[in-house]
């Protein structure tokens, strides 16, 4: 299963936004790498997240990993689409309430360490906790793509902090020929 290859289009965002980025749209439809996506079945669809997020060797790709993923992908959705949202921030929060970072001492120096109670928890903590820290280091930052057809979202991490399309190559450009086919049409 991990050597299916990632059919997202956007890929590699921090953890958080990664696990939002499961659902895009695809010539005018909705995808969901969670629900059939690509030909892949639901689990299928877990692994490659797993693989392409990093944690594939820490957690597995089963039917109780996917059911707390999925509460963690809608209640991440909510509140980064509306910050205020208290019922959202609600379900984030009980999210991550299934972990805990704990402080420890190593060789090298002061760390934490991860701890979930259930490790069919692992992947929903470990994306809420991302998110948590996406909200300390920069909230505003955190941008869904100004192309009014995308649904996925990125961190900016542009020096002025300007950036607007999930990838320049595919929503900039729409937006770009757009913007050019309605001044030429405008022209004549």
């Amino acid at each position: 299963m991990a050597a299916t290859r990632d059919p997202r289009p956007l890929i590699g965002e921090p953890v958080s936004l990664d696990l939002l980025n499961t659902r895009w749209m695809q010539d005018g439809e909705r995808q969901d790498l969670f629900a059939g996506a690509a030909g892949l079945t639901r689990l299928e669809g877990l692994a490659v997240w797993l693989e392409s997020a990093g944690l594939a060797d820490r957690f597995r790709a089963d039917a109780p990993t996917l059911i707390h993923l999925l509460t963690a992908r809608e209640a991440l959705a909510r509140a980064v689409g509306d910050p205020a949202d208290a019922t959202a921030c609600a379900v984030v929060d009980k999210v991550l309430g299934h972990g805990r970072l704990r402080p420890t001492l190593t060789p090298s120096g002061p760390d934490e360490v991860a701890e979930v109670e259930d490790r069919a928890w692992g992947p929903a903590w470990t994306a809420a906790h991302d998110y948590l820290r996406l909200l300390r280091t920069a909230p505003d930052r955190i941008r869904a793509c100004a192309h009014e057809a995308c649904v996925l979202h990125f961190f900016d991490t542009s020096r002025n902090g300007t950036r607007r399309w999930c990838s320049m190559a595919a929503c900039g450009n729409r937006a770009k020929a757009s913007r050019h086919y309605a001044r030429t049409r405008d022209d004549n």
